[in-house]
């Protein structure tokens, strides 16, 4: 690759932040290593390309790993990717890009049999050595493998970071992306992060690389209740947004519907029931035994996900609970211990004993189904800057995500992302990384980099708890004009109260990985509330109590959101459902009509 010429330089907008104190090089850096970023890794390394992978902890400790139901591709005998095709769109609700849907189902099963080269390991049949498939909820077969009995993730992240370990890619760890940089041109140049450890890249630092890519994760600690970690801050949307790029669908965020309840005063990262325990024949009941979904969808308690949430929310405010049931007690122990043995030892470490005793459930955020906007090759609105996985907005999944279809899609756009980045790499254009350059104290960063950013104020660290207060009342499961109204309320006053202190006293939160993450949450927050409450419908997973109707005609379109260097919002809507094309380099030949 030839690097664009013209100093690199952070946008406007960027984090507060020190200087960058050293610099690294590479062809290509990955943010991120779950599924999505570990599968770009790979497979730029193998067509030459020196890659950094940059996580935010350890290498498999991102989302990936707490994926428990499985991975969802037309294996098993009759079914076809048609088939596939066909339930993912209806789970979509009308905002599916069938062009990106037809791109994951086709080329899903082989990504899945490539995922299988490289080392994962699915559970299959002793006898046949059959790859084991199971159904979850808006599936009309059985096509979703799974490994370990509920630890799919688990052994998915295991395989590819001991593939990445074995190729050498350099790799970053314990490090938070703060922002982008460009060039003189406007195209991506590289990142610059802060990464807690010691040695030569410690402190706030840069790689500097040709192309970025995103595989970040989700944003599901903007609520109190969520199934996701505690790294899933929205960072790669925040960063994405400052950089200028379109960010699309937030107000579709996906509430699994059962996860396990541990009380009214829970917080933080929940307990997933895998959706493979409803597929395997688990009951959804009320406390005196009642299956409310019968009646309610054709597929009863296997109905797509928004609908399970919104049955299950529904029955609980017409008995005044706080949870509802999940029965497998007809499971028996063996099949527990064998097909669910994480979900089933989570359940016991938490008192509650599913061989003998129905699963007290109730819906917490789980998936975003919206974020970065890319094309069919993960390219984003910024040139050089890639988007793949829950960060990204494909299209795949409109307005509500059908099972399993995520860990899919990571594998597929990852491909085409690696493929995209390599087309120009020729043999031996790879070069030899620049040496970590580290500063003194007194060193006031990297000649060439930019110095520190000012501009907005930095959230102080307890402003987290508030966000996710906020969000979870009034943006939660259920929403409304009012209630949205006064959640954007009380984030511009959060917003306002930091910038009132900065210009009365000078000073803001220090930089630090908490104040950075509590910024990032209230921008994604501010996005995700300002496009549920522009959308004046119900759909899929937007679920609006004051509109609880389904709007076609006003509403089958999509919400493209900008930040302006002003750090107001930039909101509009498409002419339909279908993205209007990117306007990026090369973006021609695979942007959607």
């Amino acid at each position: 690759m030839t690097r664009p010429t013209g100093r690199p330089a952070a946008d406007a907008a960027a984090l507060r932040a020190p200087a960058p104190g050293w610099a690294t090089e590479a062809d290509v850096v990955v943010v991120g290593s779950g599924v999505a970023g570990l599968t770009v890794a790979l497979r730029c390394a193998a067509a030459g390309a020196r890659v950094t992978v940059v996580t935010k902890a350890r290498l498999d400790d991102g989302s990936t790993r707490w994926a428990q139901g499985g991975i969802a591709a037309a294996l098993g005998e009759g079914d076809t990717p048609g088939q596939h095709l066909d339930d993912t769109l209806v789970a979509g609700a009308g905002l599916c890009d069938e062009q990106a849907v037809r791109a994951l189902v086709t080329e899903g099963p082989d990504a899945v049999r490539r995922l299988i080269a490289t080392g994962a390991r699915f559970d299959a049949d002793d006898a046949t050595g059959e790859i084991l498939l199971t159904r979850e909820g808006g599936h009309h077969r059985r096509r979703i493998a799974h490994a370990g009995g509920d630890a799919t993730g688990a052994e998915i992240s295991r395989a590819l970071v001991e593939a990445v370990r074995a190729a050498g890619i350099d790799t970053v760890e314990n490090a938070l992306v703060l922002d982008l940089l460009k060039d003189g041109t406007g195209r991506t140049a590289g990142v610059t992060l802060h990464v807690m450890g010691e040695g030569q890249r410690d402190g706030v630092g840069a790689v500097l690389a040709d192309a970025v890519v995103l595989a970040t994760g989700g944003m599901g600690q903007i609520f109190s209740a969520t199934t996701n970690p505690a790294v899933s801050t929205g960072d790669g949307v925040a960063l994405a947004l400052r950089a200028g790029a379109e960010v699309s669908d937030l107000e579709f965020v996906q509430f699994h519907p059962t996860v396990l309840w541990l009380g009214p005063d829970a917080e933080g990262q929940q307990p997933l029931v895998s959706e493979a325990v409803r597929g395997e024949g688990a009951h959804l009941v009320d406390a005196d035994g009642v299956r409310f979904m019968r009646g309610q969808h054709e597929l009863a308690e296997l109905a797509p996900r928004d609908i399970v949430a919104k049955g299950i929310m529904r029955r609980m405010q017409e008995r005044g609970a706080e949870h509802m049931y999940l029965d497998a007690r007809h499971f028996g122990a063996r099949m527990w211990e064998r097909r669910f043995p994480t979900i089933l030892a989570a359940c016991r470490a938490h008192g509650i004993d599913p061989v003998t005793e129905p699963i007290p459930v109730a819906p917490a955020a789980h998936y975003a189904s919206g974020g970065v906007r890319t094309d069919l090759r993960g390219r984003t609105t910024v040139p050089g800057l890639y988007a793949c996985g829950e960060v990204a907005c494909t299209g795949v999944h409109g307005a509500n995500r059908l099972a399993s279809n995520s860990l899919l899609e990571g594998l597929v756009f990852a491909e085409r992302i690696a493929e995209d980045i390599t087309e120009d790499l020729a043999p031996g254009a790879a070069g030899s990384s620049v040496a970590a350059r580290p500063s003194g104290p007194s060193d006031p960063g990297v000649p060439g980099l930019p110095a520190a950013p000012g501009g907005a104020p930095l959230l102080a660290s307890e402003a987290r708890y508030e966000i996710q207060h906020i969000m979870t009342h009034g943006a939660g499961v259920l929403r409304s004009a009012e209630s949205l109204a006064r959640a954007a309320d009380r984030l511009e006053r959060v917003q306002d109260d930091a910038a009132a202190q900065l210009r009365r006293d000078g000073k803001t939160a220090e930089p630090g990985v908490e104040t950075w993450e509590a910024t990032n949450l209230h921008l994604v927050a501010r996005v995700l509330v300002a496009a549920a409450l522009r959308r004046e419908e119900t759909r899929g997973c937007h679920w609006r109590e004051d509109r609880p109707e389904r709007d076609d005609p006003a509403w089958r379109r999509h919400l493209l959101v900008t930040l302006r260097p002003d750090g107001a919002l930039d909101l509009r809507a498409t002419d339909s459902e279908a993205f209007p094309p990117l306007t990026t380099p090369r973006a021609e030949t695979e942007s959607r009509p």
